[in-house]
């Protein structure tokens, strides 16, 4: 088999196309969400933190002057929240998924499982110890 043979039958396996399809409509959500935190949330928490974004915030020079460098825990602060509002969304969003196919598959019946043969001997000797 040649390798372009084997890299299209690689390519059109249905997990990689599910895959690629999952990325795309996770970006495409992914910029629906960073909207939202960038133009709804982050205006809110900065207005009752007396108008301050946090990447403008809790920034800590290690030098002198407008060339040093820069820590900036404020940036990393937001980027944590966005992370955190991004995840609770995709949460949200997975679990009305579930939600809506098993009531279109509806609930699988549980499986009865048998006991294994000595857990069922065991059980016998027991009932016939009581007798």
């Amino acid at each position: 088999m040649g390798f372009i043979s084997e890299f299209k039958e690689f390519a059109m396996k249905g997990n990689v196309m599910d895959m690629a399809v999952g990325v795309v409509i996770g970006g495409a959500f992914g910029k629906i969400v960073s909207s939202l935190v960038d133009n709804v949330i982050t205006p809110i928490v900065a207005s009752v933190s007396s108008g301050k974004k946090f990447d403008e915030s809790f920034m800590i020079p290690l030098g002198e002057g407008e060339e040093a460098a820069t820590i900036k825990l404020g940036a990393l602060l937001q980027t944590t929240i966005d992370f955190i509002i991004i995840a609770f969304c995709i949460f949200l969003m997975v679990k009305a998924v579930n939600k809506a196919r098993h009531a279109i598959e509806g609930e699988p019946e549980p499986e009865v499982k048998e006991d294994p043969e000595d857990i069922q001997l065991l059980r016998e000797i027991r009932d016939s110890l009581k007798k």
